[in-house]
Order: C-alpha cells, then sequence, then structure tokens
C-alpha cells in the first residue's frame, strides 16, 4: 500500500489587529529595558537652539550637526542675531551639514519670524511652529516633544523604516505613519517611543543589514532573518554605545552609557 504524502503545512494565520497592537507595545515595553537613556541626539540648551539644529540636521547626520553649532551659536545666539546674519558667513558656518545656502534661508527666515511674530520666543503649538520657514510637521515634533514635552511622534526614516519592518503599517506617507502609530499607543508614550525606535534604527536594526542575531526584540520581529542572524556576526554590526564607539551628541545627558562624539576637525 502506497504510503500517503505529509499533509501540507498550513499557513500562518494572518495576524489580527489586535494582536498587532499588543505586540507593538510589547516591543515598546522591551525597547525601553534596552534603552533607558534613549533620548533626542541632537545637542541643544533651548528650544531655538532645538529648532535651528532638527533644520540643520536634513539630509546630514546628527553627529555633523552638533558638531557644527557650537561655532553657530557662539555667532548667533539669538532669533534677532540670526536673522540680521549676512548670508554669507552663516552659510560658511555651516557648510558642513550640506545644503547650505538653503538651510541658511531657512534659519534666516525661521528667525526673523521668531522676531516679528513670536517677540523672540520659540512658539509651543504646532500650527504655528508648521509656518516657520523650513519647519515641516516632523521638525516641528521634535521641538514640542523635546523642549516644550507636549508628546509627539517623529517619522523621521529610521522610524517609518522600522515599523514597516514589524509591520506596524504598510503606509510610506508620514503623516499617514504618524497617525497609524499614534492609534497604537497612548499619546503619553509617543515622545519616547521615537527615540527608542530611532535608536534601535541607528543601533541594531540598519536598513541594509540589519544585525538580527543580537537583536533583543527578534522574537517578535515578522521580518527576522532579513539581516545577519549569526550572534558573533550580528555583534559586529552594532553601532554607537551598542558597539562601543562614540555617540553623535557631543554633550550627552548624564545617564548616557556611551563616549561623547568628537568635536568637529578632532579625531
Amino acid at each position: 500500500m502506497k504510503a500517503s504524502a505529509a499533509p501540507a503545512a498550513k499557513p500562518a494565520k494572518p495576524e489580527s489587529h489586535l494582536a498587532m497592537v499588543r505586540r507593538a507595545r510589547r516591543i515598546n515595553r522591551e525597547l525601553a529595558e534596552v534603552y533607558p537613556y534613549a533620548h533626542p541626539e541632537l545637542d541643544f540648551r533651548n528650544p531655538f537652539e532645538l529648532l535651528v539644529a532638527t533644520v540643520l540636521s536634513a539630509q546630514t547626520t546628527d553627529l555633523r550637526v552638533n558638531q557644527t553649532t557650537p561655532a553657530l551659536f557662539a555667532a548667533y545666539p539669538t532669533p534677532e542675531d540670526m536673522a540680521a546674519a549676512v548670508p554669507e558667513k552663516l552659510e560658511e558656518i555651516i557648510r558642513p551639514t550640506g545644503f547650505f545656502r538653503a538651510k541658511a534661508r531657512s534659519l534666516m527666515g525661521l528667525s526673523a519670524a521668531l522676531r516679528d511674530d513670536f517677540g523672540g520666543e520659540v512658539p509651543g503649538r504646532l500650527a504655528d511652529l508648521v509656518k516657520l520657514p523650513g519647519v515641516g510637521r516632523k521638525t516641528a515634533n521634535v521641538v514640542l516633544g523635546n523642549a516644550f514635552g507636549v508628546p509627539g511622534i517623529t517619522v523621521d526614516t529610521h522610524f517609518g523604516r522600522l515599523v514597516r519592518r514589524w509591520k506596524w503599517t504598510e503606509q510610506e506617507d508620514p503623516e499617514k505613519v504618524e497617525a497609524e502609530i499614534a492609534a497604537i499607543f497612548p499619546k503619553s508614550e509617543w515622545t519616547m517611543l521615537s527615540h527608542r525606535v530611532v535608536f534601535h534604527g541607528r543601533r541594531i536594526c540598519h536598513s541594509r543589514k540589519p544585525a538580527c542575531g543580537a537583536c533583543p526584540i527578534a522574537p517578535l520581529c515578522p521580518s527576522y532573518g532579513e539581516g545577519e542572524t549569526d550572534p558573533e556576526k550580528a555583534k559586529k554590526l552594532l553601532k554607537y554605545e551598542m558597539g562601543g564607539y562614540p555617540g553623535q551628541r557631543l554633550s550627552p545627558p548624564p545617564d548616557y552609557p556611551g563616549i561623547p562624539a568628537p568635536p568637529l576637525g578632532a579625531g
């Protein structure tokens, strides 16, 4: 008698929305344990400095911005100073961040708007911030969440990439991503969630070669295996403090366990 063929494996049951939400919240809790020190990786001392640094961070690294802003804020410490800058001098200072002419126009424009429309102070409302030259929703949420304590989700390239990799959303448009993720988490978690996800994307879950074998949330990740799964090889892919290297801030928070970044031109 001919042996019957083994039954075909049943296809995996699609994850329900409720199961996805539970998994997403568990990932957030586990990331909070991995990165209890997660923070904005731009150096700043006040809302104006954070706003300027965030505008400068487009198309460059936070490290390069942090290496550039000490000279920038020494020359132009207030919106009034920056609004009155000689464009060529401002451009030369911010040249290392790239796209320096367009960024200089944005910085002078937003500084003039702060001077003329807001008494030289950065406003603490989204509707006001997005009216400033060079300030979009992402920049506004960074400033609100980290300078004013107003919860916000910051959808940068790392955040969007990871939440799609984790199947929290299929959206590509940043505003739609923001709306869908905001519906998963309580508002009180939005700002820190943003930091944790970005930290994880920069340190472990890289774009081209994620360090899957060294990832603390691998059991919860539907995309596990896209990167290096061998633990020893994966460890070599870790970046910043996870890999024993300097971070991005020259002046990191006191609880940061890594090495401060070097100033411009050092090392």
